[in-house]
């Protein structure tokens, strides 16, 4: 069976209609080739080998998680520095507007204009936004990103937040900072990447203490993850605790191993099927308000 169709078998059994993935990578092609050659680089630098599992053109790409049934999906840009992230909006409404399964997805940077530019991402109707502390290497507690935290929680979109210290702790990660920013801004709604990994406790607080915080599966749970940094097995009933804020992502293209492992590693703890569908489809069409 073609992992396609091993793939649609794993929803329809669920009964869903498909898969909502809130952490997937569209970017511009050049942004693109530079992300996978850092990924190319990761085994020499950590000892692990990292082979791009989906490593096809854009179009291709995107039909392959329609093949999966993937019903909608995000393009997780991310910046690196100053006056990138307008740019890479305009990028992703582009794309949005032509993918329509595509939920419109922009980021920022602490920069003077971050305030307009993400002002006017809000209100051309961007779905959800991406904040990567780690590869930014900014602070979420900076100044200048004030007025942009403020407009989120006001305008109540969602943000993918990678916050956590793996793959590789940065100046900004780890849990701390984030609570920081929660206590300022309390109804922020904030989607924590990859479960937080590896501080999972701490970010699960976070989730018990806000109830705008979810966390995304991304690559936890997959034989791969586990074996470096598995999840605390006493900490398996606050995934129970939290069933209806824990939504799926799966980093797709840029896994080292199949899209169908990603599923499969949400039945390592024997949760139930209730819980995969609230993961899989349910919390996240609730969420994004789809049809």
């Amino acid at each position: 069976m073609t992992e396609d169709l091993r793939v649609r078998e794993f929803w329809r059994a669920l009964g869903l209609p498909g898969i909502v993935d809130v952490h997937t990578h569209f970017m511009p092609a050049n942004v693109m080739e530079k992300v996978w050659r850092y990924f190319d680089a990761v085994g020499p630098l950590t000892g692990r080998e990292w082979p791009i599992r989906y490593r096809h053109e854009e179009d291709v790409r995107v039909e392959q998680l329609r093949a999966f049934g993937v019903r909608r999906f995000t393009s997780m840009i991310y910046p690196h520095k100053p006056e990138m992230a307008a740019w890479l909006n305009q990028w992703a409404a582009d794309f949005a507007h032509h993918t329509p399964d595509c939920l419109r997805t922009a980021t920022f940077y602490p920069e003077d204009s971050a305030a307009a530019y993400v002002s006017e991402a809000i209100e051309s109707g961007t779905r959800v936004f991406k904040s990567h502390i780690q590869v930014g290497e900014y602070s979420p507690g900076d100044r200048l990103l004030d007025p942009v935290w403020g407009a989120l929680q006001d305008a109540g979109v969602p943000v993918v937040i990678h916050c956590g210290s793996g793959p590789a702790p940065g100046k900004y990660t780890g849990p701390e900072p984030i609570g920081d920013l929660l206590a300022r801004y309390p109804r922020l709604r904030l989607i924590i990447a990859h479960m937080g990994l590896p501080e999972y406790r701490e970010f699960l607080e976070l989730a018990g203490r806000y109830s705008g915080v979810y966390l995304d599966t991304t690559m936890a749970f997959t034989d791969y993850t586990e074996e470096a940094t598995p999840f605390p097995r006493d900490a398996v009933h606050r995934l129970s605790d939290l069933q209806e804020r824990i939504l799926f992502g799966s980093d797709y293209p840029n896994i080292p191993y199949p899209y169908l492992d990603a599923l499969e590693g949400l039945t390592r703890f024997d949760l139930g099927e209730d819980w995969l569908r609230s993961v899989c489809h349910d919390n996240a069409a609730a969420l994004f308000a789809l049809d």
